[in-house]
């Protein structure tokens, strides 16, 4: 083999392991050039005030979607890519997700995610509870339908960003404050217009018992077939006794939620004589997209319009 060969050898193998040693190497990790904080968030209302507080520095995925009851969720591959790769992981808590043996807390043990990104939106609520005293009181998961408790979530999603991503702890305030002072409004709102039902006509019917925290904070009285969302149609039990209620305080509708069966509402307002309020109030979600209740504000708003046109019979 002549010196010139010989050369050309060389020069070719050691080509040839720089570029193995390359292609073995591992890739590095994407890097996260937008810079936005990125954020898992349990069910539509959650999601809709961490987008309104996080603003342009955070991405959002929401895990439930409109449609899906948030007691019982089975996440998707996706859901589980994007909690894996999430700065932040909120959840509502009062058992919303089924509590530390649901559905989220399967899914943070899943992709491992180390306790300080994980945050409960609710804390700071206290939780009010079904059963009536009972041995099987459970705490009643629908908070977020009191726009008091709206105030409570938002300031601990604010928190929770500050916490994570400080270096935008004047956007988050300002975004939040100005989200409070829309939440402020919606609770004197309540308030007045509640107010101005006669005392003897409070009296507010909807198919489940998600409504506690509201109607205990505005003072009004709630009636209600079931306790908390259930794959039956209201035991024969139920419907007698919510039927006799209303024969006798005589509240002048009764709602349907936009979420549930209608047909055994339908059978309480056909043997009490009260009849269904012709629009549907929300109780689990957001309307989806595009549609007049599609975010937290619009809910708020939407169900305390029903509440006061519908008992004051109008």
């Amino acid at each position: 083999m002549n010196k010139k060969f010989k050369s050309i050898l060389a020069v070719l193998m050691a080509v040839f392991v720089l570029t193995g040693c390359s292609q073995s190497k591992p890739k590095e990790p994407a890097e996260n050039t937008d810079g936005k904080l990125k954020v898992v968030s349990s069910f539509s209302i959650l999601s809709d005030i961490a987008s309104e507080v996080g603003g342009d520095k955070v991405t959002v995925h929401n895990l439930v979607p409109t449609g899906t009851d948030p007691h019982e969720y089975e996440p998707l591959p996706e859901d589980n890519k994007a909690a894996t790769d999430a700065d932040v992981l909120l959840f509502n808590g009062l058992n919303l997700e089924g509590g530390d043996k649901g559905w989220f807390h399967k899914l943070m043990v899943t992709v491992k995610q180390p306790e300080d990104k994980i945050f409960e939106a609710s804390v700071g609520v206290e939780p009010r509870f079904l059963g009536e005293g009972s041995a099987d009181e459970e705490i009643n998961p629908h908070a977020f339908l009191d726009p008091k408790v709206g105030i409570i979530m938002t300031k601990n999603v604010r928190d929770a960003f500050i916490k994570v991503d400080p270096e935008n702890k004047a956007t988050y305030e300002a975004n939040a404050d100005k989200y409070l002072a829309e939440l402020d409004r919606i609770d004197k709102e309540y308030a007045e217009k509640i107010a101005e039902i006669p005392a003897d006509k409070r009296v507010f019917t909807a198919s489940e018992h998600a409504f506690q925290y509201m109607t205990e904070t505005y003072g009004l009285e709630h009636l209600y077939i079931w306790e908390i969302d259930t794959e039956e149609l209201g035991t024969p039990e139920q419907i007698k006794t919510l039927i006799g209620e209303l024969k006798e305080k005589q509240p002048a509708v009764v709602f349907v939620e936009s979420n549930v069966e209608t047909r055994p509402m339908e059978q309480v307002s056909k043997e009490s004589g009260i009849p269904i309020y012709k629009e549907k109030i929300y109780s689990d979600e957001l309307g989806k997209k595009g549609t007049p209740v599609d975010t937290y504000i619009k809910f708020l708003e939407h169900n305390i319009r029903l509440i006061h046109d519908g008992l004051m019979g109008n």
